[in-house]
Formats: C-alpha cells, structure tokens, sequence
C-alpha cells in the first residue's frame, strides 16, 4: 500500500493558509465593532453591574463574594475559550470555521448577562456570570482567530492595534451605558444583552470565512484533543515565553482593577471629598482618561512595530509604563495623582494590547489549530481573573491593604515585560 503523499503549502486550501493579500478597512471595522460588543459584555458587568449587585445580595462580605464570583468566571473562561476555538478549527460546515462561532457565542452571552438582570441571590449572580463568561469567550475564540486567518504577519501590528481602539471604547461605552442612559442594574445587563448579537451580524453576515473541507479536518481523538491544550515548552518555546509573559502581565492589571470602585469609595474617599457624588461618577472620569490616552497610542504602536520590527522591544516598555501608575496608586491614593496614573497606564496598555496580540500571532505551533492554540494564550489573560481574587482579597483584608497590592501588581507587570526577550524567533 502507498504512502499518502505529504500535502505542500500550495495544496493547502484557503482556510489553512498563511494570508498574503492585506484586509481592508470594513473588515477591520466591522471585526472591531464586534470587538466592541465583547468587551461591553465583558466590562459592564465587572466595572460596575457586577459589584453593585454584590453589594446588595453580600453588604457585609462584597469584596469576598466578587472575588469568588468573578474567579469562577474566570475559571469557566478558561476551559470555554480553548474547548471553543478548538472546535472552531474543526468546523466544516458550509458558513466557514469561524462564523458559527461568533454567532452562537454572541447569543449565548446575551442570555447569560438577561439572566443576570433578574437575580437576586449570589448563587444567582455566579451561574449567570458563568453562562456569559462561557458564551463570550466563545465569541473571543472566534474572534482571534480572525487575524491570523485573514491579515497577513506584516499587517497585524496595525490591524491589532485598531481592533484594540473599540476594546477600549467597549469599556467607556459599557461604563456610560450602565451609569447613565441604564441607571439600574436590571436595565444595564438587558441593554448589553441585546446591543452585542446586533453588533455582530454585520460581521458574520457580510464577511467570509473561508470553509475547510473536511479531508483537512483534524481528527478527533479525545485523549490527543485535551492533550492539544498543553502546549509543550520544549517543543515551542517562545509559544510558553509569550503565554508566560502574558498571563504576568494580565495579572498585575487584574490586581490593579479587581477592586478598583472599592478603591475608589474607601481609601480615596471619592464620595466624602465629593458631596452628591457617586464613585462610579469617579470610575467613568478615570476610564475617559485612560480611553483617549490607548486610542491615541495603540494604532501608531501597532504600526511602529510593523515597520521597525520591534515588537519585543515595545511589549517591554508597556510593562514598564504600566507599573507607573500602579506604584502612585500605592504611595499616594489621592484623586488627582490617580487622574494622571490613568493616563499612564493608558499608554501602557495601548502600546501593549497591539504589539502583544501580534507578536501572538507569530508563535503559534500549527495553522490547523490557530483558534485552539490562542484559547490557550487566552487563559494567560482569564487565569489571572481566578488567581487575583485569591491574592488580592488576603492583601486588603490584612496583609498590608491596598499599597502592598498596587506595589504586587507593578512588580508583576515589569516582570511580564522582561520575560518577553526570551523568545527568539520575533524580533
């Protein structure tokens, strides 16, 4: 019997290829636009709904019961997201690999976040939290995949950084959406629920997403698929230095923002030195800050890295910058130094959430299994939403308070920034 003869990269069809041709602009703006649905999903329910309603089912415990609520979402977004895109890269049907994954994903999260808005209980609160987080990480998997699906290697720090911009306004428009056009808690979670599927038909329905026919479907074998989750550091190095660097980094930040309205409201006494207003009034100051300082530096990020090369040089200095703010907020939690800590961690965010997501891209082990492998990147960003509460929840209960927990979480993000001179093959 003869030997089945190796497919060559012509023989590739679309759907596994390495893109050549450059993205346009509308499929930039309508893959950001979905991007700006996700991240609605995501930051209106952490920033404000979620510990509102915490605070009304748990008054006495509300720090405790979010930190347990949100790490079990978080736990949930890390098997969801991988488990997902996995799927995804085994999809044959005739709507493409992807499509079908960010339509579902985009549903499911809206029922998620309509069962939020009628519960009352924590036990209510953690199971909606949970159907969400499982639903648009579904989504995000998608999502993901896109870039390397479409935008060729030379192209993907700028079109990063413009995916990234709505990742910033989601926050802005999520917090302004829930503080003042949806002052309830009930009304913010329908009026998200129902704004992220509208968002994203434009993009499933107008864009293609190449098929892959089922000769090239990997194949199924339960034992190897959840052995596909563990990508090996001997095998793929500067893969496990790129996951590493991130998940350090994602963590610091997830320290810095975990209680941040918390912060807000009892070390800098927002609402004492303000008669008559509230500390989400506080919160969306900061966040408009902090918006304009990514905007105005993740597209030129991105596009810097594309033309010098330099991605691991820039992921640096974001982790560097980042950690400014968070020592002020350590050393002085006074509301004007916490303004200018917002523009700076703004920066280094901005110049992080492009060049990362790109420098991503050029590691990952196979093309068949693009969505699966960024699900695993993606837990170096939700694993650090289940390991922070257990940090910072000791921290500010007695082990030195929100001083000692700023001061961690700039030490980790300097730490994320110098792991990234581990990898070798980007430059």
């Amino acid at each position: 019997m003869s030997a089945i003869p190796p497919v060559t990269p012509r023989e590739l069809p679309e759907a596994l290829a390495e893109p050549v041709r450059r993205v346009g602009a509308r499929w930039v703006a309508l893959i950001s636009l979905v991007n700006l649905a996700l991240w609605m999903g995501y930051i209106g329910p952490l920033q404000v709904l979620l510990p509102r309603q915490i605070e009304a089912a748990a008054p006495a415990s509300k720090e405790a019961v979010l930190a347990w609520v949100t790490g079990v979402g978080a736990a949930v977004a890390m098997v969801a997201n991988p488990l997902a895109g996995a799927f995804s890269d085994r999809t044959t049907g005739r709507f493409g690999r992807r499509h079908p994954w960010t339509l579902a994903g985009a549903v499911a999260g809206a029922i998620g976040l309509a069962f939020l808005a009628f519960q009352g209980s924590v036990w209510g609160v953690a199971i909606g939290w949970c159907i969400t987080q499982a639903g648009l990480n579904a989504l995000q998997a998608s999502l993901m995949a896109g870039v390397p699906d479409h935008v060729p290697v030379s192209q993907r720090g700028a079109v990063s950084g413009w995916i990234g911009v709505p990742q910033v306004f989601g926050v802005v428009a999520a917090v302004l959406l829930v503080t003042v056009l949806f002052t309830t808690v009930r009304s913010g979670y329908l009026a998200i629920a129902v704004l992220i599927p509208l968002i994203a038909l434009p993009f499933v329905l107008t864009t293609s997403d190449p098929r892959l026919p089922r000769e090239h479907r990997p194949p199924f074998e339960p034992r190897e698929f959840l052995r596909g989750f563990w990508i090996s550091p001997r095998a793929h190095p500067d893969f496990a230095w790129a996951w590493l660097t991130r998940f350090l980094m994602m963590l610091g930040n997830a320290l810095a923002l975990l209680y941040l309205l918390y912060f807000l409201i009892d070390a800098v006494g927002y609402e004492r030195r303000y008669p008559g207003s509230r500390a989400e009034d506080g919160l969306l100051v900061l966040i408009l800050i902090y918006t304009a300082a990514v905007v105005a530096t993740t597209v030129v990020a991105g596009v810097v890295s594309d033309r010098l090369g330099r991605r691991k040089a820039l992921v640096c200095v974001s982790g560097i910058v980042s950690a400014m703010p968070m020592a002020l907020m350590a050393f002085w939690p006074e509301w004007s130094v916490i303004m200018v800590g917002a523009g700076l961690l703004g920066v280094g965010y901005g110049i992080y959430l492009s060049v990362d997501n790109a420098l991503v891209t050029e590691v990952l082990p196979a093309a068949a299994g693009r969505a699966k492998d960024l699900g695993v990147i993606n837990i170096a960003s939700s694993g650090p939403q289940v390991i922070s509460p257990m940090i910072a929840g000791p921290i500010v209960a007695g082990l030195g308070g929100y001083p000692v927990l700023y001061l961690t979480a700039a030490v980790l993000s300097v730490i994320g920034g110098l792991l990234v001179w581990r990898i070798r093959l980007v430059p």
